[in-house]
C-alpha cells in the first residue's frame, strides 16, 4: 500500500528555541537576574529536552530552576530549550549546540555506537553521561472506536509514529525493525510532534499514535479526555523480540486507571531517560549540577509525578551508556554513591 503523509511536521529549529525560551520565562526556569559574572565564558548552560507537553521539559526546567537558584554561589546560569526530541538533542550536543540533553536510553545507546539514526555521523566517543532520570514506557494511544486491541491491529491504519529526531520515532523504528514490518504496512503514515498528535487523534485524522514517555502525561490525558481512547499492550513475544541483545531495555507496566478508558494494566516495555553532555564540558559546571540536583532530590521529585520514583543510586547507571562525566563521577564519589 502506497505511503501516504497526513500532516508532515514543519517545525523549525528557530520554532522550537523560540517556544523553549518563551515558556521557560513563564515557569520561571529560564534566565534569571542580570548578573554579569555568570555571563562570563562556560558559566552559561543550556538543556535541550522535547515538546513542552512532555516530560523532557519539565525535566530540563527543573534542573534548572534548582541550578539557577544557587548562581551565586556557583556562577552558573542555566535555560532550557523545547526541542524535537532524543536524536535532535544528541546532535545538537554533538555539535556543541546544547550543553546538555535529555535523551532515551536507547538513542543515547545508538548515539554512542553510530547505530540508526546516527550511523552517518558514526560512533560518538566524546559523548558522556551525567545521570538517569525517569523511566518511560513505549505507549500506543488509540481511538477506542478503531478496532485495535494488540499492536498486530495497527496495521492498515493511520498511525502517528513520531517526527523526525524524536525518541518515539527511533523507537518505534526500532519496533518495527524487530517485526519485520515497514512504512508500508499502514493505511497511512503521520509525523505529528507530542504536542500535536492528541488533537489529531480526537479529531479522527489518525487511528492511533506511540509515544515513549513518563508517565502520567499531559498529551495522553488530552486524547482520553478530549475522545474515547484505549492503550494498547504490547505481547510478551513482541516485548523478547525487540529486549533481545538491548540492555537499555526493560518490561514496564503502565498502570490501570491512569487515564480515561483503560481501568487494567497495559503490558509493555520501557526505556529510561538520561541527561548527557559532552567529555569537554568543565568539570565543575558537571560537577555543581550533579550535586544541585542530588542533594535536591526531594525537591525535584514534587515536580512532575514521573519523577517521584527516582532513587539516587540507580541514578548513577540505569540506562547509561557513555562513560561518566568526570564531573558526576567525582560527586558520586563523595557522595558514597560509588565504590
Amino acid at each position: 500500500m502506497n505511503l501516504s503523509r497526513l500532516w508532515q511536521c514543519n517545525a523549525t529549529v528557530l520554532r522550537t528555541r523560540f517556544v523553549g525560551a518563551a515558556a521557560a520565562v513563564v515557569l520561571g526556569i529560564g534566565l534569571v537576574g542580570t548578573d554579569t559574572s555568570a555571563q562570563s565564558p562556560g558559566r552559561y548552560i543550556t538543556i535541550g529536552t522535547g515538546g513542552v507537553t512532555g516530560v523532557y521539559y519539565p525535566a530540563g526546567g527543573g534542573i534548572c530552576r534548582l541550578l539557577n537558584k544557587g548562581r551565586r554561589n556557583h556562577g552558573i546560569r542555566c535555560s532550557v530549550e523545547s526541542t524535537n526530541g532524543s536524536a535532535y538533542n544528541l546532535q545538537e550536543v554533538r555539535a556543541g549546540n546544547l550543553d546538555f540533553a535529555v535523551a532515551q536510553s536507547d538513542v543515547h545507546y545508538a548515539a554512542v555506537h553510530g547505530e540508526h539514526p546516527f550511523e552517518d555521523a558514526g560512533a560518538d566517543k566524546k559523548l558522556r553521561s551525567v545521570f538517569a532520570l525517569h523511566g518511560e514506557a513505549f505507549t500506543v494511544v488509540a481511538r477506542a472506536d478503531a478496532g485495535i486491541s494488540t499492536f498486530d491491529q495497527l496495521k492498515d491504519k493511520r498511525v502517528n509514529i513520531g517526527n523526525l529526531g524524536s525518541g518515539q520515532r527511533a523507537t518505534m523504528e526500532m519496533v518495527m525493525a524487530a517485526k519485520n514490518w515497514s512504512l508500508d504496512n499502514f493505511a497511512a503514515v503521520s509525523e505529528l510532534t507530542s504536542s500535536e498528535q492528541s488533537k489529531a487523534l480526537c479529531n479522527g485524522l489518525i487511528d492511533a499514535m506511540v509515544f515513549t514517555v513518563g508517565h502520567p502525561n499531559a498529551s495522553i490525558k488530552e486524547a482520553s479526555i478530549g475522545c474515547d481512547t484505549v492503550l494498547v499492550g504490547i505481547s510478551k513475544e513482541d516485548i523478547e523480540k525487540v529486549s533481545t541483545g538491548r540492555p537499555y531495555l526493560f518490561s514496564s507496566t503502565i498502570p490501570g486507571g491512569m487515564y480515561r478508558g483503560t481501568p487494567k494494566d497495559t503490558r509493555t516495555f520501557g526505556v529510561g531517560a538520561t541527561l548527557v553532555t559532552m567529555e569537554t564540558t568543565p568539570d565543575y559546571i558537571v560537577y555543581e549540577l550533579t550535586k544541585t540536583v542530588f542533594e535536591n532530590l526531594d525537591d525535584y521529585r514534587q515536580l512532575h509525578p514521573a519523577f517521584k520514583v527516582l532513587h539516587p543510586a540507580e541514578m548513577t547507571f540505569q540506562g547509561l551508556t557513555a562513560p561518566l562525566h568526570p564531573g558526576a563521577l567525582r560527586y558520586f564519589h563523595e557522595a558514597g554513591y560509588l565504590d
